[in-house]
């Protein structure tokens, strides 16, 4: 269809373009013809056919070309129709275009005394028209592009298969225990180059989670599997030597343990409910507010100077707000010698709380561990035997889940603990600040170094 389309187009122009001049021939012999005088015309370009014919059919007037020959058609246009054009195929020889032009009345009647005379001009039908040359280069152009495009096609789309059943192969092989492999990527910037970049950072993000998992999981066995050894023991020592134990010493010493182990479960159930992003009702706080209720309801013991801003309001679930509250002062207290100091303020579009205390501090070199689960310094141990080690992991993974960051920052004297969060008016946003490390990997309880 295409090929016979193209075909029509060209060969309609180049019968077009003969016909056109073969009229201008025509025009231009008869602007020649005088009362009296005919001359012989004299072809210029292709149209070498020229003839002058009466209305009897005899040539009064031809070009040498077509001296020889009868008239080259037996049209005769009409008054109102001056002119023809028609392709004549005589029985011998080959075929003609030829333009058949009657001459004017005025002329015909100052030259020829009213008898109507025709012009006919035309030339001998090209090869391109005479023969089936054209459809033949034609449809074999076409069917060599269309060959060259399946081609294409084909080596684009093995190409394309390989990359993909190489991303599909590789994916087979990863598993759970073996989460390291990566597909290969593609060179460029193709669909199928992102689709691997895409994959492999999933990939990196699930092994990482996988990572944690596990490490949690060791972590808290090996936690969790002190205080049941003690338990354990206790009550052993109970059962076999029960002269030699007093029974209600072991039952407090066992309820004792049972305590730490309640304290390390509930937190662990906090964390995991933290990570596994389950939502929590976000309400308007005023953080000032908020700090000193909680500073009133502190038992006594190491004081504590509250110095809160006005209009420092966040978005926030209050519950886990007061558990990072409780957790820094309680952290404070404890490790402080004389005094605790907590600001609550505005800094560059962010609501910042800052607990200092007046202690020993904590090596910058611990400063990100103390965040790790189950991380105890020696101090810390020292000051609270029974603490859980989850009490800063709890913290932090609250910060984070408010879109605010918890962290340990330089200060002249003690540790200066750093919670941003948010203000109202950009809740719901990202905070610009982030941790150094992955959220996920903060973890522990603060204690000295």
């Amino acid at each position: 269809m295409i090929g016979a389309s193209i075909d029509f187009l060209i060969l309609d122009r180049v019968r077009a373009e003969i016909f056109r001049d073969a009229q201008r021939a025509a025009s231009n012999w008869l602007g020649t013809f005088q009362p009296g005088s005919t001359p012989k015309p004299v072809p210029k370009g292709r149209i070498d056919l020229l003839q002058l014919v009466d209305s009897h059919g005899q040539v009064v007037a031809a070009s040498i070309a077509a001296a020889s020959r009868p008239p080259l058609s037996t049209v005769r246009p009409p008054a109102d129709d001056r002119m023809k054009d028609r392709v004549e195929c005589p029985a011998r020889g080959g075929c003609v275009l030829v333009s058949a032009v009657r001459i004017p009345p005025l002329e015909t009647r100052e030259i020829w005394r009213g008898e109507p005379h025709y012009v006919y001009a035309g030339m001998a039908e090209p090869p391109i028209l005479a023969t089936p040359r054209l459809q033949v280069f034609t449809d074999a152009g076409i069917v060599l592009t269309a060959a060259l495009i399946a081609l294409g096609n084909w080596s684009w789309s093995g190409v394309s298969l390989r990359q993909v059943a190489a991303i599909r192969r590789t994916m087979a092989e990863i598993t759970v225990s073996d989460l390291s492999l990566r597909v290969p990527e593609p060179p460029g910037r193709s669909e199928y180059t992102l689709l691997a970049e895409t994959a492999n950072r999933t990939l990196a993000r699930l092994e990482e989670a996988v990572k944690q998992q596990r490490r949690f999981a060791s972590t808290t066995s090996h936690e969790l599997r002190t205080p049941l050894t003690a338990l354990r023991t206790l009550l052993e020592e109970a059962v076999l030597y029960p002269r030699d134990v007093d029974p209600r010493e072991a039952l407090q010493a066992a309820l004792t343990v049972t305590e730490r182990l309640e304290s390390i479960v509930d937190d662990l159930l906090v964390l995991a409910r933290l990570r596994a992003g389950d939502p929590a009702a976000h309400e308007p706080i005023d953080l000032g507010a908020l700090v000193r209720e909680e500073v009133a309801a502190q038992p006594a013991g190491v004081p504590v100077r509250v110095r809160a801003g006005h209009d420092v309001n966040v978005r926030g679930n209050r519950i886990q707000l007061i558990r990072v509250l409780d957790n820094l002062l309680a952290n404070a207290r404890r490790h402080a010698d004389s005094s605790v100091e907590i600001r609550v303020e505005r800094v560059k579009g962010e609501a910042v709380v800052t607990v200092t205390d007046d202690g020993d501090g904590i090596a910058p070199q611990d400063r990100e561990r103390v965040f790790e689960r189950f991380v105890r310094l020696d101090d810390g141990r020292r000051r609270e035997p029974g603490g859980s080690g989850l009490g800063l992991a709890i913290s932090r993974d609250i910060a984070h889940a408010h879109h605010g960051t918890l962290k340990i920052e330089d200060a002249l004297r003690g540790a200066r603990f750093v919670l941003r969060l948010p203000l109202a008016d950009s809740a719901g946003r990202p905070s610009a600040r982030d941790d150094s490390r992955d959220p996920r990997d903060a973890a522990g309880d603060r204690a000295r170094a």
